[in-house]
């Protein structure tokens, strides 16, 4: 049996009757895990919105949600042989890296969005966080993430006022 066989029958023992039939059960963990997700992505955006950046709340909010989304996905395999859970969050942060890189733009000689870039990887952050119930741990990230850029912004914009 050549290896790309052996993989195949050895997802296919691993997941079985997973994703064959319609689950229609009730998860309000799920939902409130996406709930957190989007309650983080909300503060976090709500700052980038009122200073009218490209990735503002709605953004910041799909981020989050996706994020969650995605580890919540990958906990369904927890416990399984030959299942890495970070893998999928090393693909998060990938997957944010090209958002984030969307918006940075080099205007002359200044580079502009990297601290949008920057909320947007937080953003992801919180939801991979949110996933996985660390509500004391949402709440930091969300607070220090709203509380840089607010009184960061306000330093930035003086410094370069001068």
């Amino acid at each position: 049996m050549d290896s790309v066989a052996a993989v195949l029958l050895l997802l296919n023992d691993s997941t079985e009757g997973f994703g064959q039939v319609p689950h229609w059960d009730f998860d309000k963990h799920f939902l409130f895990k996406i709930g957190l997700a989007a309650l983080a992505g909300l503060l976090i955006g709500l700052e980038r919105e009122y200073k009218n950046k490209d990735a503002g709340l709605k953004t910041n909010m799909l981020v989050s949600i996706g994020a969650c989304a995605f580890v919540l996905l990958s906990l369904q395999f927890h416990g399984q042989d030959d299942t890495d859970l970070s893998r999928v969050l090393s693909q998060v942060v990938t997957g944010i890296g090209f958002l984030g890189a969307g918006v940075i733009l080099k205007e002359g000689g200044s580079v502009k969005g990297l601290t949008t870039a920057a909320t947007v990887w937080c953003s992801a952050a919180a939801g991979c966080i949110a996933a996985f119930y660390l509500i004391t741990e949402l709440l930091s990230l969300t607070g220090f993430v709203v509380i840089v850029n607010i009184i960061f912004g306000v330093v930035d914009s003086k410094v370069s006022s001068n």
